[in-house]
């Protein structure tokens, strides 16, 4: 446990507990979540609102996921506030490609793409009392994880006791699809980068101090995530 961050837990949520970018990828990542005043033309073209033709298009992005272990279901896109959808951002940084800057104010994580471009993911993060900042990096990977509630989380919340000895991985899971352990100078810090399947809690604080995104945006940073990421919490 990493002193002055507070108690934390690996994904833990109130209710419960909680590939290299191909030219290819990035132009239509371009073309689908491009400006606004690209998007703005075409809302006046006809009825739908620009709001309508983010969703239309963030529907593509957020479907299913079908041939996963446990099949993944589409987001509910009216759910989630379009600026929190995934896109690639002017992002000037000293980082290596790679790297992950998570923005706990804003709810972002950003993955440096390099030549001043991120990719950008809405999150949620760490409540008030569970905030923190600084420098790990990814120390393991797992594809549906074994959740083990911490001994701190249990005393806050007895119910989870049930899952003392972990709770298989699958879609109740609260880790869910995908889950990045983060580590300080070989140690497990508790915190990790896990996937959600609740876009209602994207854009908001409600973890004991790990960073959730959207089960499809975790299948995305997932595979372009190498062991030994550097991850850099900003200061809230």
């Amino acid at each position: 446990m990493i002193t002055n961050r507070g108690i934390a837990n690996p994904g833990a949520m109130d209710r419960g507990a909680p590939p290299e970018l191909q030219p290819g990828r990035l132009s239509r990542r371009l073309f689908l979540f491009g400006s606004a005043a690209g998007v703005g033309a075409l809302a006046l073209s006809g009825c739908a609102s620009t709001d309508d033709l983010l969703r239309a298009e963030a529907a593509k992005v957020y479907g299913p996921a079908p041939d996963e272990k446990f099949p993944v279901p589409a987001v509910d896109v009216k759910k989630l506030d379009p600026k929190y959808f995934r896109k690639i951002v002017d992002y000037e940084s000293a980082e290596a490609p790679g790297t992950i800057i998570i923005d706990p104010s804003n709810h972002y994580l950003y993955r440096i793409e390099g030549d001043g471009k991120a990719t950008r993911y809405g999150a949620n993060v760490g409540r008030p009392d569970f905030l923190w900042s600084g420098e790990d990096y990814v120390g393991r990977k797992a594809e549906w994880p074994v959740w083990t509630p911490p001994k701190e989380m249990i005393q806050r919340q007895p119910e989870a006791a049930k899952y003392a000895r972990g709770m298989p991985g699958g879609l109740e899971n609260p880790l869910g699809a995908r889950t990045l352990y983060l580590y300080r100078d070989g140690k497990y810090t508790l915190y990790t980068i896990y996937s959600t399947s609740d876009p209602e809690t994207i854009g908001t604080g409600v973890t004991s101090g790990c960073t959730g995104l959207l089960t499809q945006d975790m299948l995305d940073l997932y595979p372009r995530t190498p062991v030994k990421t550097k991850v850099i919490m900003l200061p809230a």
